[in-house]
C-alpha cells in the first residue's frame, strides 16, 4: 500500500513516501477505505511537528491525515449502514495521506459531489457550524469574522449571510473581492483592525469568530464594549491556545457524530444545489505531501488543498 509516513517531529522532510505498507484491517465499528482523496489541514503539520501532543498524542511511525473520502471496500463487525462499495466521507483513525484508511465517523457522499469537494468538509464544514452555533448569532446580528477568507472562513460566511447576519470579514487585500462575492464586507489585517471593523459596522458588533489568531483576542474584546463590560461568550476561537487567560472559549470538536452528520449533510446539499460553495486550492499527488504541508504551513493558501493517491 502506498503511504506517508513519519517517524519523527520535525520539518516537512521526516514525511518518507512508501509503497509496500502494511494495509489495515478494520476492527468493531469501523470500516475500511479505499482513500480516493485526503484533506490537507494545518493540524496536519502542527501534529508533524510535535506541537499538539497534549491533545494528539503521536505514536510512531504515524501516518498524516485525517479527513478522507473512498470507497468503502471491508466493513468491521458491528457496523450498520455501510456497505462495500459505498462513496463515504469523513474522519480518518488510521491517516488519511495513504491508500487504505481505516474510519468510524462517515457520511454518505452524494453522487453529483466530486472527491475533492467531499473531503474539503469535514473539518472546515463542521467547525463552521459548530462556532456559529456556539456564538448563536441571529439574523440581523453583525458577526465580525477574522480570517474570512481561509475554508473554515469561506463556509462561515456564507452559513452567516444565508441566516441574515451581516458578516464584516478580515483578510489579505487580495482575497476582498472574494468575501464580497460571497457577501461579507471585508476589511484588512493590522494595525488599527478595530477602527476599520467599526467603520465598516457603525451599528456595533454583536459576535466574534476568531478563525486566524495571530493576537486578535484583545481587538474581538474591544470590538464587544472593552476588557469590563465585554460579553465574552460571544467571542469563540480555534486558533488562539490562550483564550482561557482572556475569558473566551477555545472551541472544540463537536462529540455528537449525528448533530455532525446533519451539518454536513445539509452543506453537501447546498454545494450540489449551488448555494454553498467551496474554493479549491490545489490537488497534488500522494508522493508530494511535503510539498503540500509546506504550503499549507505557509498561510497563504487561497482554499482547499488535497492530496490523491
Amino acid at each position: 500500500m502506498e503511504a506517508i509516513v513519519f517517524e519523527e517531529f520535525g520539518g516537512p522532510e521526516v514525511l518518507r513516501h512508501e509503497t509496500g505498507a502494511e494495509v489495515p484491517e478494520p476492527g468493531p465499528g469501523e470500516v475500511r477505505l479505499r482513500v480516493a482523496a485526503a484533506g490537507v489541514n494545518p493540524m496536519d503539520w502542527k501534529v508533524r511537528r510535535g506541537l499538539l501532543e497534549e491533545v494528539h498524542p503521536t505514536v510512531f511511525p504515524a501516518v498524516p491525515g485525517i479527513e478522507v473520502a473512498g470507497t468503502v471496500d471491508a466493513v468491521g463487525e458491528g457496523v450498520t449502514g455501510l456497505a462495500v462499495g459505498d462513496e463515504v466521507f469523513g474522519w480518518s483513525k488510521t491517516g488519511a495521506y495513504a491508500g487504505h484508511a481505516l474510519a468510524g465517523n462517515v457520511l454518505p457522499k452524494p453522487a453529483g459531489l466530486s472527491w475533492e469537494t467531499a473531503v474539503g468538509l469535514p473539518v472546515a464544514g463542521e467547525t463552521a457550524a459548530r462556532v456559529l452555533e456556539e456564538l448563536g448569532v441571529r439574523e440581523g446580528e453583525t458577526l465580525f469574522l477574522h480570517g474570512a477568507a481561509g475554508i473554515v472562513g469561506t463556509i462561515a460566511v456564507q452559513l452567516a449571510v444565508a441566516a441574515g447576519v451581516t458578516v464584516v470579514g478580515s483578510a489579505s487585500a487580495s482575497n476582498h473581492a472574494y468575501l464580497r462575492d460571497l457577501g461579507a464586507i471585508p476589511v484588512a489585517y493590522g494595525d488599527g483592525l478595530a477602527e476599520r471593523v467599526r467603520a465598516a459596522a457603525p451599528q456595533g458588533v454583536d459576535a466574534v469568530f476568531d478563525a486566524a489568531g495571530y493576537g486578535v483576542l484583545p481587538v474581538a474584546i474591544e470590538l464587544l464594549g472593552g476588557e469590563e463590560t465585554a460579553d465574552r461568550s460571544r467571542i469563540v476561537t480555534i486558533a488562539e491556545t490562550d483564550a482561557a487567560a482572556h475569558g473566551i472559549v477555545f472551541s472544540l470538536p463537536e462529540q455528537d457524530f449525528e448533530r455532525v452528520r446533519g451539518w454536513l449533510t445539509a452543506q453537501a446539499q447546498g454545494v450540489l444545489a449551488g448555494t454553498l460553495r467551496l474554493r479549491h486550492a490545489d490537488t497534488l499527488p500522494l508522493k508530494e505531501a511535503a510539498r503540500a504541508q509546506e504550503l499549507s504551513e505557509s498561510g497563504h493558501v487561497r482554499g482547499k488543498l488535497v492530496l490523491t493517491p
